[in-house]
């Protein structure tokens, strides 16, 4: 060890000032990036750290079986019969509201879910769907438009329910398109409002309404109870989950 101390004095004997501080600058950068790999970096990879991101939902949510089993407050906008969607029984004693992403892929398994609900609590439930397009799914604000001008012509049901089964391979422009077509749905008028944006605003009221009410990704749903209780649904649970939250209700 003595000879090693020995030899690197010597070393450094033998540098010019210069030399020494330039030694000096790359020694501390090797320094900096040794405490790097072994202590940031592992905190980095396992999501402790994470970069700047902008405001825009950027969460895909994956079934949450500790969902809570009491009403809480949230700040839910009302349903609007005129602007909303609804599918179900409009007078229906509840409600669940869905904000939800057409190209999500844990949407498509809560579609199913509610489909199922729709079926098993005919009558009792009505369903509310509302846009929270991803920033990092490119088909999703599109395919959102899109769907609202299906919605224009009667149709937004039919092309949604389309589009989410079509989700991984048949969503771009072309398969929108198709879609529309197979529908039903004037497709002249269909491309002029897509080109338009026409429902540009009411997919930001939509997204708005839905952070005001805790979405942070998608699906996010809340149940409305006869008596305004409200009941979030974080995730693409199954329905074997979601049928007692219902129940609770009735």
């Amino acid at each position: 060890k003595r000879n090693v101390m020995e030899q690197k004095q010597s070393f450094m004997d033998s540098l010019s000032p210069m030399q020494i501080f330039v030694f000096g600058i790359v020694e501390g950068i090797l320094v900096l990036c040794t405490i790097f790999f072994f202590i940031l970096l592992p905190g980095y990879l396992n999501g402790d750290t994470a970069p700047a991101r902008d405001n825009a939902p950027s969460v895909v949510l994956p079934a949450d079986n500790n969902a809570p089993s009491a009403p809480v407050a949230i700040n839910l906008a009302e349903v609007d019969e005129k602007k909303d969607h609804i599918r179900g029984d409009k007078d229906a004693k509840i409600t669940i509201v869905e904000y939800s992403d057409i190209e999500c892929p844990f949407c498509s398994k809560f579609h199913a879910t509610m489909n199922q609900v729709m079926d098993e609590f005919d009558g009792d439930v009505r369903w509310v769907y509302r846009h929270f397009p991803l920033s990092f799914h490119p088909n999703a604000k599109p395919a959102a438009l899109a769907a609202e001008c299906a919605g224009d012509q009667g149709k937004f049901w039919e092309f949604l329910d389309l589009a989410i089964e079509r989700q991984q391979s048949g969503i771009d422009t072309a398969g929108l398109k198709k879609i529309a077509a197979e529908v039903g749905l004037n497709t002249a008028k269909y491309e002029t409002c897509v080109q338009k944006q026409t429902f540009a605003s009411k997919l930001a009221d939509d997204t708005a309404s839905g952070s005001r009410a805790g979405a942070n990704g998608t699906p996010y749903s809340v149940i409305v109870g006869p008596n305004g209780d409200k009941l979030p649904i974080n995730g693409a649970l199954p329905f074997e989950n979601v049928k007692p939250m219902i129940e609770q209700f009735l």
